[in-house]
């Protein structure tokens, strides 16, 4: 590659790792305490990640507990969560929360890889969104005079690269995930 793409690389990386976080967020037929990441709860007007207000452990591979530090914020947190997507219900026995996961369903399963495809897509356009900015930019460059048409040519096709090579990582991102919870 001929020009300097750290710009374009690194929100395509940035990219990829939000796709990574959002697919550690899909619930699978273990626990897993990044489940929780996505869910706020409002404390003290503020809407909190779980983790800031309690502490969050895995007693057994199917269940998930947690310790509120302000045993206040219990019902708001067992609020948060029967108000989020994440399918199961609550335990509050009056100090924690506990949450048992069940096993997947076939039908959840089909549900979970939807919803894997679909944050796979959004990362691809926004991955595509992010060539088309490095492009406009190019040619910005070319009508200035900055760069020459072999070399907007050049940056064009390192960037289609680039864009593929993304494409192909989040198409194995998902794969993986995929696979994943057909195995459970």
């Amino acid at each position: 590659m001929s020009g300097d793409y750290s710009e374009f690389t690194d929100r395509m990386k940035k990219t990829t790792q939000v796709l990574s976080a959002q697919f550690d967020s899909v619930r699978a037929g273990r626990a897993n305490a990044a489940v929780l990441d996505q869910i706020r709860v409002e404390y003290y007007g503020t809407p909190t990640p779980i983790n800031q207000i309690a502490s969050i452990a895995i007693p057994e591979p199917r269940s998930l507990t947690i310790s509120p530090w302000d045993v206040s914020s219990l019902k708001k947190i067992e609020k948060a969560i029967l108000e989020s997507d994440l399918g199961i219900n609550p335990q509050n026995d009056g100090k924690l929360i506990r949450l048992a996961f069940p096993q997947l369903t076939e039908e959840r399963r089909r549900e979970l890889i939807k919803q894997i495809k679909k944050y796979a897509e959004e990362a691809k356009v926004a991955i595509r969104n992010i060539r088309r900015d490095a492009i406009e930019q190019f040619k910005d460059q070319k009508k200035r005079s900055d760069i020459t048409e072999d070399d907007l040519k050049d940056m064009e096709k390192d960037m289609q690269k680039l864009t593929d090579d993304y494409i192909k990582q989040i198409d194995e991102i998902a794969a993986k995930k995929e696979k994943e919870l057909l195995a459970i």
